[in-house]
C-alpha cells in the first residue's frame, strides 16, 4: 500500500502541514519516493502519525512525543504524569471560574483578590483608597491580608471620609490639626476591634521594611501633601493617646 502525502495526511485526520512539520522536528521519517519524485507511505507511517496526533491531542508536546519513541505503544508513566498535569489544569481552571462569577454577578474590579472585591464597594472608599488596598494586596502576607479584608468588611462609615477627601492641598495648619483630632476616635476604635492591623507588615513577603516603603510610596503618590500631613498627625495623636493609657 502506498499513499501519498496528502492522501495519509486525510487518512489520520490532519494536515499536509502538520506532517512536513513532523518531517522537519523527526518524529515521521521520511518516506522512500516514486519514480516521479512523489512520496509513498506505508502503514508504518500511518500508524506512527495516527499516534503522533493521538498523543498531541491528549495534550503532550512533540517533545515529549519524540521522548516516547517508538517502541512503547502504552507509556503509561508519561499519561499518568499527564493525567496529573490536566488535574492541576482543572482546579485552577474551576478557580478562575468561580471568581469569574463573583466578578460577573457583583460587578467588582479585577485588580483585587476576591476576598477584597466586595469590600472596595463601600461608598466611603475613594478611589485612591481603593488604589491603595490594591497596593497593600501585593505586599502582605496571607495571615496579615484576611486581617486586612476582616477589617475593610467590617469597618463602620467613616464620619469625615469625606471631608478628608475633598481636603484641599493647600489646607492651613490648624484646619489639618483639627481633622486629625476629629478622625482620632475613629481610628482608634477600629484598631481596638481589629488588634491584628497594629502587626500587619510582620508576615509581608519581601519583609516588613519593603511593604512599609511601598506603601509609604504609594500614599506619596495617593493623596495630596495636606491629606499626607493629616495622616501623620493623626498616627501621632494615636501613639500619644496609646503611650498615656495606664500600665
Amino acid at each position: 500500500m502506498a499513499w501519498s502525502t496528502r492522501e495519509i495526511a486525510e487518512l489520520a485526520g490532519t494536515s499536509l502541514r502538520a506532517v512536513r512539520h513532523y518531517h522537519e522536528v523527526g518524529l515521521l521519517p521520511e518516506p522512500e519516493r516514486r519514480s516521479n519524485g512523489y512520496k509513498q507511505y506505508g502503514v508504518a507511517h500511518l500508524v506512527r502519525l495516527l499516534r503522533i496526533k493521538r498523543l498531541t491531542d491528549l495534550g503532550f508536546s512533540l517533545a515529549q512525543v519524540a521522548a516516547m519513541g517508538d517502541a512503547d505503544d502504552h507509556p503509561e508513566q508519561a499519561l499518568r504524569t499527564l493525567d496529573a498535569e490536566l488535574t492541576e489544569t482543572i482546579e485552577r481552571l474551576e478557580r478562575i471560574r468561580a471568581e469569574l462569577g463573583v466578578i460577573i454577578r457583583e460587578g467588582t474590579p479585577t485588580d483585587l483578590p476576591p476576598s477584597f472585591a466586595p469590600v472596595t464597594a463601600k461608598p466611603e472608599f475613594s478611589d485612591s483608597d481603593r488604589s491603595l488596598i490594591v497596593v497593600m494586596t501585593r505586599v502582605l502576607g496571607p495571615q496579615s491580608l484576611q486581617a486586612y479584608a476582616d477589617m475593610l468588611r467590617d469597618m463602620p462609615p467613616d464620619p469625615h471620609a469625606e471631608e478628608f477627601e475633598n481636603l484641599p492641598a493647600d489646607a492651613d495648619e490648624q484646619t489639618r490639626q483639627d481633622l486629625a483630632e476629629r478622625m482620632t476616635p475613629y481610628v482608634r476604635d477600629l484598631h481596638a476591634a481589629h488588634p491584628s492591623m497594629r502587626t500587619i507588615r510582620e508576615d509581608a513577603p519581601r519583609g516588613a521594611s519593603f511593604a512599609q516603603r511601598t506603601m509609604g510610596a504609594a500614599m506619596q503618590d495617593l493623596y495630596n501633601p495636606a491629606q499626607i500631613d493629616v495622616m501623620k498627625r493623626l498616627g501621632a495623636l494615636l501613639r500619644q493617646q496609646q503611650a498615656d493609657e495606664p500600665g
